[in-house]
Protein backbone atom coordinates (compact mmCIF):
# COMPACT_ATOMS: atom_id res chain seq x y z
CA UNK A 1 0.00 0.00 0.00
CA UNK A 2 3.28 2.72 0.81
CA UNK A 3 4.32 2.38 -2.72
CA UNK A 4 0.79 2.93 -4.29
CA UNK A 5 0.18 5.79 -2.43
CA UNK A 6 3.93 7.05 -2.94
CA UNK A 7 2.55 6.89 -6.73
CA UNK A 8 -0.73 8.32 -6.23
CA UNK A 9 1.16 11.06 -4.68
CA UNK A 10 3.52 11.52 -7.67
CA UNK A 11 0.86 11.44 -10.02
CA UNK A 12 -0.87 14.52 -7.99
CA UNK A 13 1.82 16.53 -8.25
CA UNK A 14 2.58 16.04 -11.90
CA UNK A 15 1.33 18.26 -14.18
CA UNK A 16 0.03 17.02 -17.89
CA UNK A 17 2.46 17.92 -19.49
CA UNK A 18 4.47 16.55 -17.43
CA UNK A 19 2.77 13.20 -17.26
CA UNK A 20 2.62 12.59 -21.63
CA UNK A 21 6.50 13.53 -20.95
CA UNK A 22 6.86 10.85 -18.81
CA UNK A 23 4.19 8.29 -20.76
CA UNK A 24 7.00 8.89 -23.68
CA UNK A 25 9.93 7.99 -21.80
CA UNK A 26 8.29 5.10 -20.42
CA UNK A 27 7.02 3.40 -24.01
CA UNK A 28 10.12 4.07 -25.56
CA UNK A 29 12.27 2.46 -22.91
CA UNK A 30 9.39 -0.30 -22.78
CA UNK A 31 10.18 -0.72 -26.41
CA UNK A 32 14.17 -0.65 -26.20
CA UNK A 33 13.72 -3.11 -23.39
CA UNK A 34 11.58 -5.53 -25.46
CA UNK A 35 14.23 -5.51 -28.39
CA UNK A 36 16.83 -6.36 -25.61
CA UNK A 37 14.91 -9.12 -24.50
CA UNK A 38 14.20 -10.25 -28.33
CA UNK A 39 17.40 -10.11 -28.70
CA UNK A 40 18.71 -12.23 -26.23
CA UNK A 41 15.91 -14.68 -26.77
CA UNK A 42 16.98 -14.81 -30.40
CA UNK A 43 20.78 -15.47 -29.13
CA UNK A 44 19.91 -18.17 -27.17
CA UNK A 45 18.19 -19.34 -29.79
CA UNK A 46 20.98 -19.21 -31.76
CA UNK A 47 23.22 -20.73 -29.28
CA UNK A 48 20.33 -23.60 -28.72
CA UNK A 49 20.80 -24.48 -32.11
CA UNK A 50 25.08 -24.76 -32.43
CA UNK A 51 24.30 -26.98 -29.40
CA UNK A 52 22.17 -29.29 -30.90
CA UNK A 53 24.19 -29.48 -33.68
CA UNK A 54 27.30 -29.85 -32.03
CA UNK A 55 26.06 -33.13 -30.02
CA UNK A 56 25.13 -34.43 -33.46
CA UNK A 57 28.90 -33.69 -34.36
CA UNK A 58 30.21 -35.41 -31.07
CA UNK A 59 28.04 -38.68 -31.85
CA UNK A 60 29.05 -38.69 -35.35
CA UNK A 61 32.91 -38.11 -34.82
CA UNK A 62 32.79 -40.84 -31.72
CA UNK A 63 30.58 -43.34 -34.03
CA UNK A 64 33.46 -42.76 -37.31
CA UNK A 65 36.84 -43.03 -34.82
CA UNK A 66 35.55 -46.76 -33.88
CA UNK A 67 37.84 -48.23 -32.13
CA UNK A 68 39.88 -45.60 -31.21
CA UNK A 69 37.64 -43.86 -29.68
CA UNK A 70 37.74 -46.60 -26.73
CA UNK A 71 41.63 -47.22 -26.30
CA UNK A 72 43.11 -46.74 -23.20
CA UNK A 73 46.28 -44.71 -22.52
CA UNK A 74 48.08 -47.90 -22.30
CA UNK A 75 46.79 -49.08 -25.38
CA UNK A 76 47.49 -46.09 -27.29
CA UNK A 77 50.52 -45.75 -29.82
CA UNK A 78 52.00 -42.83 -31.77
CA UNK A 79 50.42 -44.63 -34.86
CA UNK A 80 47.44 -44.24 -33.64
CA UNK A 81 47.80 -40.69 -32.25
CA UNK A 82 49.57 -39.87 -36.02
CA UNK A 83 46.30 -41.31 -37.34
CA UNK A 84 43.97 -39.52 -34.76
CA UNK A 85 45.85 -36.71 -36.27
CA UNK A 86 45.04 -36.76 -39.81
CA UNK A 87 41.63 -37.76 -39.90
CA UNK A 88 40.72 -35.22 -37.69
CA UNK A 89 41.94 -33.43 -40.74
CA UNK A 90 39.84 -34.51 -42.96
CA UNK A 91 36.74 -34.21 -40.48
CA UNK A 92 37.44 -31.15 -40.10
CA UNK A 93 37.60 -30.12 -44.12
CA UNK A 94 35.13 -32.08 -44.94
CA UNK A 95 31.66 -30.61 -43.59
CA UNK A 96 28.23 -32.35 -43.38
CA UNK A 97 25.15 -31.47 -45.41
CA UNK A 98 24.23 -28.92 -42.53
CA UNK A 99 27.51 -27.13 -41.66
CA UNK A 100 29.43 -24.66 -43.38
CA UNK A 101 33.47 -24.75 -43.85
CA UNK A 102 35.90 -22.52 -42.29
CA UNK A 103 36.74 -20.45 -45.21
CA UNK A 104 32.81 -19.84 -45.68
CA UNK A 105 32.67 -18.61 -42.31
CA UNK A 106 35.71 -16.32 -42.05
CA UNK A 107 34.52 -14.56 -45.46
CA UNK A 108 30.64 -14.12 -44.97
CA UNK A 109 30.64 -13.86 -41.41
CA UNK A 110 27.65 -16.66 -41.00
CA UNK A 111 27.47 -19.52 -38.81
CA UNK A 112 27.73 -23.21 -38.93
CA UNK A 113 30.84 -23.52 -39.77
CA UNK A 114 32.32 -26.81 -37.24
CA UNK A 115 35.46 -26.89 -34.92
CA UNK A 116 37.65 -29.94 -33.46
CA UNK A 117 40.13 -30.66 -31.29
CA UNK A 118 41.54 -34.39 -29.64
CA UNK A 119 43.97 -34.82 -27.39
CA UNK A 120 45.39 -38.24 -26.63
CA UNK A 121 47.75 -39.18 -23.94
CA UNK A 122 50.64 -39.77 -26.81
CA UNK A 123 51.44 -37.58 -29.48
CA UNK A 124 50.56 -34.14 -30.30
CA UNK A 125 46.92 -32.89 -30.37
CA UNK A 126 44.75 -32.21 -33.11
CA UNK A 127 42.66 -29.49 -34.47
CA UNK A 128 41.72 -25.77 -33.06
CA UNK A 129 44.24 -25.92 -30.41
CA UNK A 130 42.82 -22.52 -28.90
CA UNK A 131 39.65 -24.89 -28.01
CA UNK A 132 41.17 -26.03 -24.89
CA UNK A 133 43.29 -22.99 -23.69
CA UNK A 134 40.19 -20.33 -24.27
CA UNK A 135 37.85 -18.84 -21.97
CA UNK A 136 34.60 -21.15 -21.34
CA UNK A 137 31.20 -20.22 -19.61
CA UNK A 138 29.44 -23.05 -18.80
CA UNK A 139 25.98 -23.42 -20.32
CA UNK A 140 24.17 -25.78 -17.71
CA UNK A 141 20.40 -24.97 -19.40
CA UNK A 142 21.64 -26.39 -22.89
CA UNK A 143 23.18 -29.52 -21.78
CA UNK A 144 26.08 -30.90 -19.47
CA UNK A 145 28.99 -30.46 -20.64
CA UNK A 146 28.01 -27.39 -23.37
CA UNK A 147 30.27 -24.35 -22.94
CA UNK A 148 30.32 -21.23 -24.79
CA UNK A 149 33.95 -20.49 -25.97
CA UNK A 150 34.83 -16.48 -28.00
CA UNK A 151 37.35 -16.97 -30.07
CA UNK A 152 39.12 -13.68 -31.18
CA UNK A 153 40.09 -12.29 -34.49
CA UNK A 154 43.03 -14.03 -35.21
CA UNK A 155 42.23 -16.64 -33.58
CA UNK A 156 40.04 -19.60 -35.81
CA UNK A 157 39.37 -16.37 -38.96
CA UNK A 158 42.04 -13.94 -39.73
CA UNK A 159 39.83 -10.60 -38.82
CA UNK A 160 36.72 -11.87 -37.79
CA UNK A 161 35.76 -12.82 -33.98
CA UNK A 162 33.42 -15.67 -33.49
CA UNK A 163 31.51 -17.28 -31.09
CA UNK A 164 31.54 -21.43 -30.45
CA UNK A 165 28.84 -23.34 -28.92
CA UNK A 166 31.46 -26.55 -27.77
CA UNK A 167 30.77 -30.13 -26.43
CA UNK A 168 33.87 -31.14 -24.20
CA UNK A 169 33.74 -34.79 -23.34
CA UNK A 170 36.68 -37.59 -23.40
CA UNK A 171 36.17 -41.19 -24.74
CA UNK A 172 38.05 -43.82 -23.81
CA UNK A 173 41.28 -41.89 -23.47
CA UNK A 174 40.73 -39.30 -25.79
CA UNK A 175 39.53 -36.03 -24.41
CA UNK A 176 37.15 -34.49 -27.30
CA UNK A 177 36.20 -31.44 -27.91
CA UNK A 178 33.26 -30.53 -31.32
CA UNK A 179 31.40 -27.35 -31.79
CA UNK A 180 29.78 -25.14 -34.03
CA UNK A 181 29.65 -21.37 -34.71
CA UNK A 182 27.10 -19.87 -33.63
CA UNK A 183 25.00 -17.90 -36.48
CA UNK A 184 25.45 -13.99 -35.97
CA UNK A 185 22.09 -11.92 -35.62
CA UNK A 186 22.83 -10.92 -39.18
CA UNK A 187 21.47 -7.83 -41.61
CA UNK A 188 18.01 -8.71 -41.22
CA UNK A 189 18.32 -8.43 -37.19
CA UNK A 190 20.58 -5.22 -37.40
CA UNK A 191 17.88 -3.44 -39.69
CA UNK A 192 15.23 -4.81 -37.43
CA UNK A 193 17.09 -3.57 -34.56
CA UNK A 194 17.76 0.37 -36.10
CA UNK A 195 13.93 -0.16 -37.28
CA UNK A 196 12.93 -0.65 -33.76
CA UNK A 197 15.05 1.91 -32.20
CA UNK A 198 13.78 4.63 -34.65
CA UNK A 199 10.36 3.81 -33.64
CA UNK A 200 10.89 4.10 -30.11
CA UNK A 201 12.95 7.90 -30.94
CA UNK A 202 9.48 9.26 -32.95
CA UNK A 203 7.23 7.81 -29.63
CA UNK A 204 9.93 9.75 -27.45
CA UNK A 205 10.01 12.77 -29.63
CA UNK A 206 5.92 12.61 -30.71
CA UNK A 207 5.40 12.35 -26.97
CA UNK A 208 7.21 15.22 -25.92
CA UNK A 209 6.06 17.01 -28.70
CA UNK A 210 2.53 16.28 -27.84
CA UNK A 211 3.18 16.94 -24.11
CA UNK A 212 3.98 20.73 -25.12
CA UNK A 213 1.25 21.32 -27.39
CA UNK A 214 -1.02 19.86 -25.30
CA UNK A 215 0.47 22.57 -22.54
CA UNK A 216 0.17 25.53 -24.92
CA UNK A 217 -3.17 24.42 -25.54
CA UNK A 218 -4.20 24.08 -22.22
CA UNK A 219 -2.43 27.35 -21.20
CA UNK A 220 -4.31 29.01 -23.56
CA UNK A 221 -7.37 27.73 -23.14
CA UNK A 222 -7.15 28.65 -19.32
CA UNK A 223 -6.08 31.67 -20.01
CA UNK A 224 -9.14 32.24 -22.26
CA UNK A 225 -11.39 30.98 -18.79
CA UNK A 226 -9.45 33.22 -16.66
CA UNK A 227 -10.45 36.38 -18.49
CA UNK A 228 -13.48 35.74 -18.97
CA UNK A 229 -13.75 35.55 -14.91
CA UNK A 230 -11.55 38.79 -14.59
CA UNK A 231 -14.02 40.43 -16.42
CA UNK A 232 -16.69 39.30 -14.63
CA UNK A 233 -14.87 40.25 -11.96
CA UNK A 234 -15.30 44.14 -12.32
CA UNK A 235 -18.92 43.99 -13.69
CA UNK A 236 -18.29 43.04 -17.71
CA UNK A 237 -20.33 39.94 -18.29
CA UNK A 238 -20.09 40.39 -21.97
CA UNK A 239 -16.80 37.55 -22.51
CA UNK A 240 -17.39 33.91 -22.39
CA UNK A 241 -15.07 30.83 -22.79
CA UNK A 242 -14.92 29.05 -25.56
CA UNK A 243 -16.28 26.01 -25.25
CA UNK A 244 -14.25 24.00 -28.39
CA UNK A 245 -11.47 24.80 -30.51
CA UNK A 246 -9.30 25.52 -27.98
CA UNK A 247 -8.90 22.52 -25.94
CA UNK A 248 -11.56 19.65 -25.74
CA UNK A 249 -10.55 18.47 -22.30
CA UNK A 250 -11.54 21.97 -20.57
CA UNK A 251 -14.93 21.95 -23.01
CA UNK A 252 -17.09 20.77 -19.26
CA UNK A 253 -14.96 22.82 -17.92
CA UNK A 254 -15.94 26.24 -19.96
CA UNK A 255 -19.07 24.70 -20.13
CA UNK A 256 -19.97 25.68 -16.70
CA UNK A 257 -17.90 28.23 -16.41
CA UNK A 258 -19.89 29.84 -18.93
CA UNK A 259 -23.48 28.69 -17.36
CA UNK A 260 -22.09 30.35 -14.08
CA UNK A 261 -21.66 34.01 -15.80
CA UNK A 262 -24.74 33.58 -17.75
CA UNK A 263 -26.56 32.61 -14.52
CA UNK A 264 -24.68 35.60 -12.40
CA UNK A 265 -25.44 38.00 -15.13
CA UNK A 266 -29.02 37.18 -14.99
CA UNK A 267 -29.20 37.47 -11.78
CA UNK A 268 -27.36 40.90 -11.50
CA UNK A 269 -29.69 42.25 -14.17
CA UNK A 270 -32.54 41.13 -11.93
CA UNK A 271 -31.19 42.64 -8.95
CA UNK A 272 -30.70 46.13 -10.68
CA UNK A 273 -34.16 45.99 -12.32
CA UNK A 274 -35.47 45.13 -8.82
CA UNK A 275 -33.56 47.43 -7.36
CA UNK A 276 -34.88 50.47 -10.19
CA UNK A 277 -38.29 49.48 -9.02
CA UNK A 278 -38.24 49.14 -5.33
CA UNK A 279 -36.90 52.41 -5.60
CA UNK A 280 -39.32 53.83 -7.46
CA UNK A 281 -41.63 52.07 -4.56
CA UNK A 282 -40.01 53.71 -2.11
CA UNK A 283 -40.19 57.26 -3.29
CA UNK A 284 -43.76 57.37 -4.05
CA UNK A 285 -44.76 57.04 -0.92
CA UNK A 286 -41.95 59.23 0.73
CA UNK A 287 -42.80 61.99 -1.74
CA UNK A 288 -46.18 62.04 -0.62
CA UNK A 289 -45.12 61.61 3.02
CA UNK A 290 -43.06 64.81 2.93
CA UNK A 291 -45.46 66.82 1.27
CA UNK A 292 -48.41 66.05 3.58
CA UNK A 293 -46.03 66.63 6.13
CA UNK A 294 -45.64 70.20 5.25
CA UNK A 295 -49.65 70.44 4.59
CA UNK A 296 -49.74 69.58 7.97
CA UNK A 297 -47.49 72.34 9.53
CA UNK A 298 -49.93 75.02 7.58
CA UNK A 299 -53.26 72.86 8.38
CA UNK A 300 -55.30 75.33 10.46
CA UNK A 301 -57.72 73.01 12.19
CA UNK A 302 -57.64 69.69 14.22
CA UNK A 303 -59.60 67.60 11.74
CA UNK A 304 -57.38 68.36 8.67
CA UNK A 305 -54.51 68.03 10.90
CA UNK A 306 -55.99 64.77 12.07
CA UNK A 307 -56.58 63.93 8.02
CA UNK A 308 -53.49 64.09 7.06
CA UNK A 309 -51.64 62.30 9.83
CA UNK A 310 -53.63 59.37 9.17
CA UNK A 311 -52.54 60.03 5.34
CA UNK A 312 -48.96 60.31 6.09
CA UNK A 313 -49.29 56.97 8.30
CA UNK A 314 -50.58 55.14 5.16
CA UNK A 315 -47.78 56.32 2.96
CA UNK A 316 -45.39 55.12 5.97
CA UNK A 317 -47.40 51.88 6.59
CA UNK A 318 -46.80 51.51 2.42
CA UNK A 319 -43.12 51.99 2.99
CA UNK A 320 -42.70 49.83 5.62
CA UNK A 321 -44.42 46.95 3.24
CA UNK A 322 -42.08 47.93 0.64
CA UNK A 323 -39.34 47.76 2.75
CA UNK A 324 -40.17 44.40 4.19
CA UNK A 325 -41.04 43.33 0.37
CA UNK A 326 -37.12 44.01 -0.15
CA UNK A 327 -35.77 42.09 2.42
CA UNK A 328 -37.65 38.95 1.40
CA UNK A 329 -36.23 39.51 -1.86
CA UNK A 330 -32.75 39.86 -0.15
CA UNK A 331 -33.06 36.89 2.31
CA UNK A 332 -31.05 34.32 1.28
CA UNK A 333 -33.46 31.79 3.99
CA UNK A 334 -36.06 32.21 1.31
CA UNK A 335 -34.51 30.81 -1.13
CA UNK A 336 -35.40 27.73 -0.88
CA UNK A 337 -37.07 25.80 -4.45
CA UNK A 338 -39.90 23.47 -3.88
CA UNK A 339 -42.65 22.66 -5.57
CA UNK A 340 -45.59 24.92 -4.71
CA UNK A 341 -48.78 24.43 -4.98
CA UNK A 342 -50.61 27.50 -6.66
CA UNK A 343 -54.03 26.70 -6.85
CA UNK A 344 -53.57 25.78 -2.50
CA UNK A 345 -51.69 29.67 -2.67
CA UNK A 346 -55.09 30.63 -4.13
CA UNK A 347 -57.46 29.37 -1.49
CA UNK A 348 -54.97 30.86 1.28
CA UNK A 349 -54.55 34.57 0.12
CA UNK A 350 -58.85 33.92 -0.58
CA UNK A 351 -59.62 33.13 2.95
CA UNK A 352 -56.73 35.77 4.13
CA UNK A 353 -58.64 38.93 2.19
CA UNK A 354 -62.06 37.90 2.41
CA UNK A 355 -63.24 39.47 5.22
CA UNK A 356 -61.70 42.66 3.68
CA UNK A 357 -63.29 42.20 0.27
CA UNK A 358 -66.89 41.67 2.18
CA UNK A 359 -66.31 44.85 4.07
CA UNK A 360 -65.91 46.60 0.60
CA UNK A 361 -68.77 45.37 -0.86
CA UNK A 362 -66.84 43.02 -2.97
CA UNK A 363 -67.03 38.92 -3.89
CA UNK A 364 -63.74 37.27 -3.73
CA UNK A 365 -63.82 33.88 -5.87
CA UNK A 366 -61.50 31.33 -7.06
CA UNK A 367 -61.44 29.03 -10.00
CA UNK A 368 -58.24 26.73 -10.42
CA UNK A 369 -57.41 23.37 -11.77
CA UNK A 370 -57.43 20.49 -9.82
CA UNK A 371 -53.22 20.69 -9.09
CA UNK A 372 -51.26 23.57 -10.42
CA UNK A 373 -47.74 22.90 -9.27
CA UNK A 374 -44.72 25.24 -9.87
CA UNK A 375 -40.91 24.91 -8.52
CA UNK A 376 -40.29 28.34 -6.75
CA UNK A 377 -39.82 29.81 -3.32
CA UNK A 378 -42.96 29.60 -1.49
CA UNK A 379 -42.74 32.87 0.88
CA UNK A 380 -42.07 34.91 -2.29
CA UNK A 381 -45.06 33.45 -4.42
CA UNK A 382 -47.33 33.67 -0.93
CA UNK A 383 -45.34 37.65 -0.81
CA UNK A 384 -46.37 38.22 -4.40
CA UNK A 385 -49.95 36.79 -4.73
CA UNK A 386 -50.60 38.67 -1.41
CA UNK A 387 -49.98 41.77 -2.92
CA UNK A 388 -51.91 41.88 -6.35
CA UNK A 389 -55.09 40.37 -3.93
CA UNK A 390 -54.50 43.60 -1.81
CA UNK A 391 -54.38 45.71 -4.85
CA UNK A 392 -57.65 44.36 -6.18
CA UNK A 393 -59.13 43.92 -3.55
CA UNK A 394 -58.15 48.27 -2.73
CA UNK A 395 -59.56 48.88 -6.12
CA UNK A 396 -62.73 46.99 -6.34
CA UNK A 397 -65.47 49.18 -6.68
CA UNK A 398 -68.79 48.26 -3.96
CA UNK A 399 -70.49 45.26 -5.57
CA UNK A 400 -67.11 44.59 -7.98
CA UNK A 401 -66.03 40.98 -8.70
CA UNK A 402 -62.27 39.61 -8.18
CA UNK A 403 -61.52 36.54 -9.61
CA UNK A 404 -58.52 34.59 -8.91
CA UNK A 405 -57.32 31.63 -11.09
CA UNK A 406 -54.83 29.09 -11.64
CA UNK A 407 -54.00 26.84 -14.50
CA UNK A 408 -51.52 25.03 -16.31
CA UNK A 409 -49.97 25.58 -19.85
CA UNK A 410 -48.65 23.25 -22.28
CA UNK A 411 -45.51 24.79 -21.34
CA UNK A 412 -45.95 25.73 -17.84
CA UNK A 413 -48.47 27.61 -15.17
CA UNK A 414 -50.11 30.54 -14.83
CA UNK A 415 -52.60 32.64 -12.27
CA UNK A 416 -54.13 36.07 -12.38
CA UNK A 417 -56.11 37.98 -10.13
CA UNK A 418 -58.49 39.92 -12.00
CA UNK A 419 -60.74 42.98 -10.63
CA UNK A 420 -63.29 45.60 -11.93
CA UNK A 421 -61.60 48.68 -10.50
CA UNK A 422 -60.84 51.94 -12.33
CA UNK A 423 -58.07 49.99 -14.58
CA UNK A 424 -55.87 51.79 -16.55
CA UNK A 425 -54.99 54.17 -19.52
CA UNK A 426 -54.06 52.10 -22.66
CA UNK A 427 -52.20 55.15 -23.77
CA UNK A 428 -49.80 54.86 -20.67
CA UNK A 429 -46.98 52.45 -20.03
CA UNK A 430 -47.84 49.16 -17.85
CA UNK A 431 -47.35 49.70 -14.64
CA UNK A 432 -44.84 46.63 -15.00
CA UNK A 433 -42.96 48.48 -17.05
CA UNK A 434 -42.13 50.77 -14.41
CA UNK A 435 -45.08 53.24 -13.61
CA UNK A 436 -47.00 52.54 -10.20
CA UNK A 437 -50.22 53.67 -11.78
CA UNK A 438 -52.28 50.50 -10.59
CA UNK A 439 -50.80 50.07 -6.86
CA UNK A 440 -48.58 49.53 -4.83
CA UNK A 441 -46.52 46.14 -4.99
CA UNK A 442 -46.48 45.69 -8.62
CA UNK A 443 -42.30 46.36 -9.28
CA UNK A 444 -41.92 43.69 -6.12
CA UNK A 445 -44.22 41.25 -7.51
CA UNK A 446 -42.67 41.48 -11.25
CA UNK A 447 -39.28 41.01 -9.61
CA UNK A 448 -40.33 37.87 -7.93
CA UNK A 449 -41.88 36.46 -11.27
CA UNK A 450 -38.23 36.86 -13.06
CA UNK A 451 -36.90 35.02 -10.55
CA UNK A 452 -39.03 32.42 -10.86
CA UNK A 453 -37.98 32.34 -14.91
CA UNK A 454 -41.70 34.03 -15.34
CA UNK A 455 -43.76 37.05 -17.10
CA UNK A 456 -45.74 39.41 -15.37
CA UNK A 457 -48.30 41.07 -17.74
CA UNK A 458 -51.21 43.51 -17.10
CA UNK A 459 -54.27 44.02 -19.58
CA UNK A 460 -57.52 45.86 -19.39
CA UNK A 461 -60.92 43.96 -18.39
CA UNK A 462 -62.79 47.05 -19.03
CA UNK A 463 -64.00 47.48 -16.42
CA UNK A 464 -60.80 46.69 -13.83
CA UNK A 465 -57.74 44.98 -14.99
CA UNK A 466 -55.64 41.28 -15.12
CA UNK A 467 -52.42 40.66 -13.79
CA UNK A 468 -51.02 37.58 -15.28
CA UNK A 469 -47.96 35.73 -14.11
CA UNK A 470 -46.76 32.75 -15.95
CA UNK A 471 -44.45 30.73 -15.19
CA UNK A 472 -42.18 28.33 -17.58
CA UNK A 473 -40.76 25.18 -17.61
Amino acid sequence: MKPLAAVRRWLAGRTTTQLSAALAVMAAAALSASLFATGLAARMDQREQAALAALDDYGAMVSKLGEQATLTAEALTPGDAAFLSAWLSAFQNGPTRDQRTLEETCRTGRGGAGVRFIRAPVGKPAGLTDLETARAERMPRLGADIYLVRLKAGTLCPNRAVEAVVVSRTAGSLNIIVGRVVEPSGEAWGWAVLAVLATGAMILISGLTAAVFARRRLTSALAEVSLALDRAAVGDFSRRAPEVGVAPELTELASRVNRTLDRLQELLSWLRDSSDQLAHDFRTPLARATARLEQLKEAGTAARRRALAEEVGADLHALTRAMNDALALRDGEAWVFEDVRLDRLLHQAAELYEPLAEARGAVLTVETDQAVTVLGVRTLLQRALANLVDNAVKHSPPGGRIVLKAWCETDGCALSVADQGPGFDPAAPRPAEGVEGHGMGLPFVRAVVQRHRGRLTIDDARPGAVVTARFYR
